[in-house]
């Protein structure tokens, strides 16, 4: 009895698990990536015909006296239109060349708005395209980084905006330990230069001044901001976190999904510090001013033309008061590229920044998957493979939990023996319930057994499952991470199905509609059913005919709903079955139980038949 509500229990919680990925997770993906897939073919073509004009989102606009508001979305006359790379070609710009990105900085309005990862691929073809992050206005999907200065008011008159063109002096090429200098001259008095560093990896460094040859002071306000036009395809899973988000003082984190902000407009927030910015699955630009700055932030979205158009940005609350015949600046960085963990930490702790940790969505479980996380990365740098380093992980959370598995099997041992008694019991006692139970209880205090303890491996693996996916889901250090053979990506499924005789027929099965998600069998999970199948043969199946069926059944099931989950995964749960096979076998034979291995699995074969002496 206890051995069947055990299993019973374990098939529900496994049940909601793995329903709820293919609720959630492998149907939306699919039906959102085709959408999407559709909605960028058809974006494309619109930006190739160059009588349609995009409108621009104007530099930051302010409608109240002394800053106290962040910039805000407005309409100006929009540049060309075409493809990204037209875009890029045709523009005078700086370009960027470090180890980590490449690509240029506008010199029309100074923004950054074309990068690219140089370390990370769409796909493990390694002549697949590089990673892109900003594209410019005027691109099918724009994406850039601003700075730059608000007058009292709002004002903009005699201040570079999104039309200036800045001049270059000095280096023309950013690289690391080699900053560039804009410069603009209004004409009037003042002079404005932007300094730009950029480090080996990818925090940008700004550094505004203004030189005032007036007669007077001046007061100006700086601002950052990222801005996003369209939707990006985005996962779709609840467990995963893209698009706005900071952390911003007292209101600690903030995020704000695509949809959520479409339907809130904007968000102002005050804030001493912290940052914010758009997120990806992987990827992340986020503007920070210098620590301890007052800002006012925003995370705001409008329908410009009809594209979507997100933007999280601030403006300093205390201005910055540049005297007649004096120089004033401010400082303050840009985060855009991969969240690689090593990287962001080391931000944080060097510049004092304000939980950029937060970036990479740890999820609910951060107290296990940050150290789960840390462990697989330094057994990485052992053994040379995520893949391997999953499974010395799995060994040592075997051993971690060796004590909860020897007291489950122990009992389930204890169990065993008494099954005669327990019996004896029932039928002795079929007509009355509550004595028959008394008996029991009475049976498993004189044993020492625990009829519970069975529950507790199948507990404590649950939060360490969520956090070995949340690992695979969203580090960016399992991207495309390989094992060996066909297992090229560890976060995503193996890549085979029996239904195309792995690969040998030329069609994709996972297509079909409703059921193609239940299609993807490949090789992995395929060995993950049969460790689990043998795993639950240490035991004769149950008596009673229901928990018969879950027993025979729950393998197949297993097998066709982890076919879709990512290929590391399947392999720690296929490993973990064949090591919790040899550790129940050498538990339960040094408590004395005679398992019959063979026996259950050659029954698992044989068809019930009536018996035929009866009638």
């Amino acid at each position: 009895m206890s051995d069947t509500r055990n299993m019973i229990l374990a098939v529900v919680l496994s049940m909601i698990v793995l329903f709820g990925w293919q609720f959630f997770v492998a149907g939306p993906q699919m039906q959102q990536a085709q959408e999407q897939a559709e909605a960028r073919a058809a974006s494309e073509e619109a930006a190739n015909q160059s009588a349609l004009a995009t409108p621009n989102l104007a530099t930051p606009n302010l409608a109240t006296s002394g800053g106290g508001e962040t910039p805000v979305v407005g309409v100006q006359p929009g540049p060309a239109t075409g493809t990204r790379e037209q875009l890029v070609a045709t523009a005078e710009r700086i370009a960027i060349s470090t180890p980590s990105l490449s690509g240029s900085i506008n010199l029309l309005g100074g923004r950054i708005d074309d990068l690219r990862l140089n370390k990370y691929r769409e796909t493990t073809d390694p002549e697949s395209d590089i990673i892109t992050l900003f594209s410019p206005l005027g691109s099918p999907t724009p994406y850039f980084a601003e700075q730059g200065w608000i007058g009292a008011g709002g004002a903009r008159e005699g201040l570079p905006t999104s039309e200036t063109v800045w001049e270059v002096t000095g280096n023309r090429t950013l690289a690391p330990d080699r900053p560039v200098t804009l410069r603009y001259d209004n004409g009037e008095g003042l002079r404005f230069a932007r300094k730009i560093s950029l480090d080996e990896n990818y925090l940008f460094t700004i550094e505004q001044t203004v030189s005032n040859d007036t007669s007077g002071d001046v007061a100006l306000f700086p601002y950052s901001l990222v801005s996003r036009h369209e939707t990006p395809q985005v996962s779709g899973f609840f467990i995963l976190h893209e698009g706005l988000i900071g952390v911003l003082g007292t209101k600690n984190l903030i995020e704000t999904s695509y949809k959520d902000i479409r339907d809130k407009v904007q968000d102002d927030v005050e804030s001493t510090g912290g940052w914010l910015g758009i997120t990806d699955k992987y990827w992340a630009a986020a503007v920070i001013p210098d620590v301890g700055t007052n800002i006012n932030a925003r995370f705001g979205y409008s329908l410009e033309g009809g594209q979507d158009t997100y933007q999280t940005s601030y403006v300093e609350q205390n201005p910055v008061v540049v005297q007649a015949g004096s120089v004033g600046g401010t400082k303050s960085y840009l985060y855009a590229g991969a969240k690689v963990e090593a990287v962001i930490d080391g931000y944080e702790k060097t510049l004092g920044i304000d939980r950029l940790e937060l970036l990479i969505d740890w999820g609910w479980f951060q107290i296990i998957t940050r150290p789960l996380f840390y462990l697989i990365r330094a057994l990485n740098s052992v053994l040379g493979n995520f893949g391997l380093a999953i499974l010395a992980v799995t060994v040592l959370i075997k051993a971690a939990l060796f004590w909860f598995a020897n007291k489950s099997y122990a009992s389930m041992a204890g169990m065993k023996k008494v099954q005669p008694e327990m019996k004896a019991i029932q039928e002795q006692y079929k007509d009355d319930r509550a004595t028959q139970q008394q008996k029991t209880m009475e049976l498993y205090k004189r044993e020492k057994i625990n009829p519970l303890s069975g529950c507790w491996p199948i507990l404590i693996q649950i939060p360490i499952f969520f956090s070995l996916y949340k690992v695979l889901f969203v580090t960016i250090e399992m991207r495309q991470a390989p094992f060996f053979g066909w297992i090229q990506d560890l976060a995503a499924p193996d890549p085979t199905t029996v239904f195309n005789l792995f690969g040998l027929l030329p069609y994709d099965p996972t297509v079909v509609p409703l059921i193609g998600p239940f299609l993807a069998l490949g090789v992995w999970p395929l060995i993950m059913g049969v460790t689990m199948f043998l795993q639950m043969r240490l035991n004769p199946p149950p008596a009673d005919p229901t928990s018969q069926m879950i027993f025979a059944w729950m393998p197949v099931i297993f097998t066709f709903m982890l076919a879709s989950f990512p290929a590391g995964l399947v392999i720690y749960w296929a490993w973990n079955n064949f090591l919790s096979m040899i550790q129940q076998y050498a538990i339960m034979r040094r408590h004395g139980v005679d398992v019959d291995f063979i026996g259950n699995i050659t029954s698992a074969f044989r068809r019930n038949r009536p018996d035929q002496s009866k009638g």
